[in-house]
C-alpha cells in the first residue's frame, strides 16, 4: 500500500466506542483510532514500542505508575512491556499509534 485515504481503510471496532483503522509496512506501522466519550483501553503491555499522539478530544492516560491528562498535540512514548491504559474523557477523541514492530493482530 503505497497512498491511502484515511476514511477509505477499513475500520475494525476492537473494543465499545473504540473503532481502528491500520496502515503499514514490513517494518513500520500506524493505526488510527477514534473513541467514543467515556471508552476504556484496559491496562495491557505488549513487546511493541509506542508512540501515540492525539489529534483531538482528551484523555487520561496511565504509563507506569505516572498517569497524565492528554490533549489534542500531546502525546506519549510507551516503551516495550510497560502497563499502560487510557480512559476518554467527555468528548469524541481521535488519536493515532505508531509502532514497532508492526502489531500482526491488527493487520
Amino acid at each position: 500500500m503505497s497512498f491511502f485515504t484515511l476514511n477509505e481503510l477499513p475500520g475494525t471496532e476492537m473494543l465499545p466506542g473504540v473503532v481502528r483503522r491500520a496502515v503499514y509496512l514490513d517494518h513500520a506501522m500506524v493505526t488510527f483510532f477514534n473513541f467514543e466519550p467515556g471508552s476504556v483501553i484496559p491496562e495491557h503491555s505488549h513487546p511493541h514500542e509506542q508512540i501515540s499522539y492525539v489529534i483531538e478530544g482528551a484523555f487520561e492516560f496511565r504509563l507506569g505508575d505516572e498517569v497524565r491528562v492528554l490533549r489534542a498535540g500531546e502525546g506519549v512514548c510507551c516503551p516495550p512491556n510497560v502497563p499502560h491504559s487510557a480512559t476518554v474523557l467527555d468528548e469524541p477523541t481521535v488519536a493515532f499509534d505508531a509502532w514497532y514492530p508492526p502489531r500482526e493482530e491488527y493487520k
